[in-house]
């Protein structure tokens, strides 16, 4: 048997990333939104006030829409 060779080993399926885990925005698609969001925890010296959660609410939308992550309810995201 060869090094490399797959032998009787069954292929696994590719399963997707870990909750948590997720694409990087390479185009930049929501780098805008993300801007305002560390501004606003900056302004509000690291609280997560309500303008900010909306801000972030508006960032997984954005997230959600370009497929760089998976949909999901609001509440499982804690918003």
């Amino acid at each position: 048997m060869a090094f490399g060779s797959p032998g009787n080993n069954i292929s696994s399926k590719p399963k997707p990333p870990d909750r948590g885990s997720f694409l990087l925005d390479h185009y930049g698609d929501c780098a805008e939104i993300a801007q305002k969001y560390l501004s606003c925890i900056k302004m509000t010296q690291g609280l997560n006030s309500d303008g900010c959660r909306e801000i972030a609410k508006k960032y997984l939308k954005c997230r959600m829409d370009n497929d760089l992550m998976k949909k999901d309810d609001w509440k499982n995201l804690g918003l």
